[in-house]
């Protein structure tokens, strides 16, 4: 594809048969199995968290970043700048479809706006790119299951940038629980909080000089450019984001589900709302999920934006012989049934081990070889989109244990997926 090739016809492309793809990996160098010394080269798309990655990735042994990308020249441009002082030499750019375009990059690193993150992961998977796709992975269920699809049909590793997945001292820990250290595990508690402004007042505004306003908007129906959107407060409007819970929410429940060893609830509620200030966010600053799965085990979070005051650790596991503490930044502390202290261990939050991760699973040709695996980071993910339903709708969810689906509630069960702007349809 070209950049003069619209999306509609891309997204036609991609539709192509699973042998076309075995046929196309067998031709593009960027594609075959490489070994354990061969460079990895990335493009990043999206350059808030993205410019942290990009250079994460250019510090890594064997990996070039030959692309930086964002639909804000100025943004693009720092991030280069950023990536040369890493000690490499990336190229600014504002379209990702020329890194699906370029047959010596091996993969895509998403970090775009949340409604980006899974059309831009299958259109990768299917121009045959690796992606390393950020938090949360999707931005309704629906995109999820498709993700594993994508993974699965085209054979290309997909990794969630749920870092703590790879942190030495959290996987540790989490070991500790899984194995018995603290007796049968029955509750997971989180906590999260902030001290995020007020979003402020919708105004229609004219879109800013060099601003791609309409690839920036790309998957999503399209409304007027207007202020307090771009480029971070769009994560407080359905539209494009998924709140809090979506935002930090998913690196907690993500531990909370590692550890507990559970996969999708039978019940979801929901309490809050916006409490602080009153503006046009549509996403709770104050709100408690609750999440059932079946053997009597409980996973929580309770989430502020608008105060700093925690004193609660990042996850705490309460077992029937004690309790074991996750810590943000890495490592663990474990108590007896006491509450005494029986073990306490300091690590790191594991972004470079994750992205590693990545890299080896890409060198290796293992694609189901990663910490967080797309088909892990959905289920983490649609615990978010499930307590984000039970908020919108005011109502406690009742859920399939095989896939985690919404039953007895239509209504709800309309918010699992949405409408996409015509031609830019997900397709696997």
């Amino acid at each position: 594809m070209t950049d003069a090739v619209n999306r509609r016809t891309f997204l036609n492309q991609t539709a192509i048969s699973g042998a076309a793809v075995g046929a196309l990996a067998a031709a593009t160098p960027a594609l075959a199995a490489k070994s354990a010394s061969d460079k990895v080269v990335v493009g990043v798309m999206g350059m808030s968290r993205g410019r942290s990655l990009a250079t994460g990735f250019t510090q890594q042994s064997g990996c070039e970043v030959k692309y930086v990308c964002d639909v804000d020249p100025q943004r693009a441009g720092t991030a280069a700048d950023a990536v040369e002082k890493a000690g490499g030499k990336a190229q600014a750019i504002g379209d990702f479809r020329k890194i699906l375009d370029d047959p010596g990059v091996d993969a895509l690193v998403c970090a775009a706006p949340n409604h980006w993150h899974a059309p831009a992961t299958i259109m990768a998977c299917a121009a045959g790119k690796h992606v390393y796709v950020e938090k949360p992975c999707s931005h309704n269920a629906r995109e999820g299951e498709l993700m594993v699809q994508a993974a699965r049909k085209h054979n290309r590793a997909v990794q969630m940038g749920t870092q703590r997945r790879s942190s030495p001292g959290i996987v540790e820990g989490i070991e500790k629980v899984r194995e018995g250290a603290i007796g049968r595990v029955y509750c997971a508690r989180s906590r999260y909080s902030s001290a995020r402004g007020e979003t402020g007042r919708t105004m229609p505004a004219e879109i800013p000089a060099g601003l791609d306003y309409e690839l920036w908007q790309g998957p999503a129906p399209r409304v007027p450019y207007a202020t307090n959107r771009v480029h971070y407060k769009w994560h407080w409007f359905w539209h494009w984001g998924n709140g809090e819970l979506g935002n930090n929410g998913v690196h907690y429940l993500d531990v909370c589900r590692w550890g507990m060893d559970v996969d999708y609830p039978i019940r979801v509620t929901s309490t809050g709302g916006r409490y602080v200030f009153n503006d046009d966010q549509q996403t709770p600053d104050t709100s408690t999920v609750a999440l059932e799965f079946d053997d009597k085990k409980l996973i929580t979070w309770d989430g502020l934006s608008c105060s700093r005051h925690n004193k609660n650790a990042f996850v705490t596991f309460f077992g029937d012989k004690g309790s074991l503490e996750i810590k943000s930044g890495g490592g663990y502390t474990q108590y007896d049934v006491k509450d005494k202290v029986v073990k306490d261990v300091k690590s790191n939050r594991g972004d470079a081990e994750h992205i590693l991760n990545f890299l080896t699973a890409i060198r290796n040709d293992t694609p189901l070889a990663l910490n967080a695996e797309i088909a892990e980071g959905h289920k983490s993910t649609l615990l978010c989109h499930l307590g984000n339903i039970a908020q919108r709708t005011g109502r406690a969810l009742t859920c399939r244990r095989a896939d985690g689906h919404i039953v007895g509630d239509e209504k709800a069960m309309e918010l699992w997926s949405r409408d996409y702007e015509p031609g830019w349809e997900p397709v696997v």
